[in-house]
């Protein structure tokens, strides 16, 4: 049985272990030649000639953008396997265009019959077609699309892992963006507050300011201020102060209604 050079590409430490481990323990015909955590540093990975892998296990919700975008950059060889946590309804999206899929959290089993699926679409004399990213993109978008759940964060030369129920909120403050917990531990992201507030759920969380996201929980209090705008406090409280500019208003008060 012919060994298969397989690259990981998931920007959630945890899902890596997971699914590295299961791999090391349980296929000892499968190699990790690679694990990547964002689109950029995948599409810079696939277009180097000496990276050739059969299987792609690749997540939906990547640190800088969705896991089409690569698709749409370089040429992706290899069979690709979306690992994901939506229902049913969506994933028949992976199938129709020549993609597997595994749901979250992955298991030995699912991983096996995944694998053997990969094995013998790649041993077939008729090779299947690229997938379609837009089209994959179009029908995920319509089924409701996948947050991220936990943020990764490096402190030093440790990694702290942050679940979104305990983010407060975050800001950008000169050039860097920062992660405030419930507990008020601020962290700072290796990300802009742009790609930060597109990650997390919207029925959770509201871009209150072009500086500031902040999760439902984290409102202690709204009052009017000057020019109808509206001044919000935060708990824990922040070293700024924090407004909703008279055009997101409107678009707030709904926010807080639907909770």
């Amino acid at each position: 049985m012919k060994n298969l050079n397989v690259l990981i590409v998931e920007d959630e430490i945890p899902a890596q272990t997971n699914l590295r481990r299961i791999i090391e323990q349980h296929f000892d015909d499968l190699r990790i030649v690679g694990i990547q955590s964002s689109v950029v540093g995948s599409v810079e990975w696939l277009q180097n000639p000496a990276n050739r892998p059969d299987i792609i296990f690749m997540d939906v919700q990547l640190s800088d953008g969705m896991c089409f975008d690569i698709f749409a950059r370089t040429e992706v060889r290899g069979k690709v396997v979306i690992t994901t946590a939506y229902d049913d309804y969506a994933i028949k999206a992976f199938r129709v265009n020549s993609v597997d899929y595994l749901l979250k959290p992955i298991v030995p089993e699912e991983l096996q019959a995944a694998v053997e699926r990969c094995r013998r679409a790649l041993e077939s004399e008729h090779p299947t077609p690229a997938p379609d990213a837009e089209l994959l993109r179009s029908m995920l978008a319509q089924a409701g699309r996948e947050y991220k759940k936990r943020f990764v964060v490096r402190v030093g030369d440790k990694i702290s892992v942050v679940g979104t129920e305990q983010i407060a909120y975050f800001y950008a403050e000169e050039k860097y963006t920062y992660l405030v917990t419930s507990d008020a531990r601020r962290l700072i992201l290796d990300t802009s507050l742009d790609a930060a507030s597109e990650q997390v759920d919207p029925r959770r969380f509201f871009r209150l300011s072009r500086n500031c996201t902040a999760s439902i929980g984290a409102i202690a209090g709204i009052s009017k201020h000057l020019s109808n705008r509206l001044k919000v406090a935060l708990e824990p409280k922040p070293e700024f102060e924090v407004f909703v500019s008279r055009s997101r208003t409107a678009d707030f008060m709904n926010w807080l209604e639907d909770k």
